[in-house]
């Protein structure tokens, strides 16, 4: 425990020095981030209230396609347009998008309907709806879309988990990539996006290869399992397998969700995650903004806020 405390103090240290370094003007190193701040226009809007308050433009934009049915996964007009809308209007921004791999998404189908679904994917019966998706994206101009196909897989909230046959997820996930690059004029990437930790399966298992990923994300929250950054870092399945798995792959790593949860407001976190996303090779990062994980649209977390405010934005 004393070596595993020892490390989070470093981090936390390396965080607060970097901060103290740097201009209240500069980037975070140079890392593009944003928030998740909602999937329609209203998320537009918010995102843009969250870059006001930080005091430095956010560029990356960060949206959810609904699972509910089918229909959903080719996006609907209310979250395509207005996202669109805002990536096409300054060229320096990016557009990330999660896609369920199976519908309902949530709450979860059960073990043999998803497992079912899985394989039916994998036979390319559902081909079409991401062919259209990626049809309707770049018919709006966001062609370079950071997609993140059924996101936590190794986990169990959603349908689109890995665990019921990971062997039919992986060929799904190849066929979702192949029929979206298919589609004329699309410059996609694709973000293979597990979440921190050992949950019901390995999320090594449920990698698909690294011809049809381009970027290895990891969403991580201050939550079990784990208690503790320097715990987050060391656990199998945790951040220091995340970072290695990627770096044996040549592939940049992301963020697609991190926040507070667990343990309250804990800016001891906020500098550890500052710390370890502006000292790896991360494509970008987005802070989960609501309640209780957000640092602008949920209050709850003032010491958090003004941490994140400082290292992130405005001193």
């Amino acid at each position: 425990m004393a070596a595993l405390a020892a490390v989070l103090v470093m981090l936390v240290s390396c965080a607060e020095a970097t901060s103290r370094g740097r201009s209240a003007t500069a980037l975070p190193g140079a890392v593009p981030f944003g928030a998740f701040t909602g999937s329609d226009g209203d998320g537009v809007d918010a995102l843009a209230r969250f870059s006001t308050w930080l005091g430095t433009t956010a560029t990356v934009g960060h949206a959810y396609l609904p699972g509910t049915g089918w229909a959903d996964l080719e996006g609907p007009d209310y979250v395509l347009d207005p996202w669109s809308a805002w990536r096409t209007a300054r060229p320096d921004r990016t557009l990330v998008l999660n896609v369920p791999m199976v519908a309902p998404n949530e709450p979860a189908l059960a073990e043999q309907d998803t497992a079912r679904e899985l394989r039916r994917g994998a036979a390319g019966e559902y081909d079409h709806h991401f062919r259209r998706l990626a049809q309707r994206l770049v018919e709006r101009g966001a062609s370079d879309t950071i997609v993140v196909p059924g996101w936590e897989m190794n986990g169990t909230t959603y349908s689109s988990r890995c665990a019921p046959d990971p062997s039919a997820w992986r060929q799904y996930w190849r066929r979702i990539v192949t029929a979206m690059r298919d589609v004329p004029g699309q410059r996609f990437r694709f973000d293979f996006a597990p979440v921190r930790g050992v949950h019901a399966v390995g999320w090594s298992t449920c990698y698909p290869g690294d011809d049809v990923v381009d970027i290895i994300g990891m969403d991580s929250y201050d939550q079990a399992p784990g208690r503790g950054f320097a715990e987050y870092v060391a656990q199998p399945d945790g951040l220091r397998a995340h970072a290695e798995f990627a770096r044996a792959r040549g592939k940049p790593m992301s963020f697609p969700e991190w926040g507070l949860y667990d343990y309250g407001d804990d800016p001891a976190y906020v500098h550890a995650m500052h710390a370890w996303i502006t000292s790896h090779e991360v494509a970008y990062h987005t802070i989960t903004d609501y309640c209780p994980h957000g640092v602008h649209a949920c209050r709850d977390n003032p010491r958090s806020s003004q941490a994140y405010r400082e290292l992130f934005g405005i001193s």
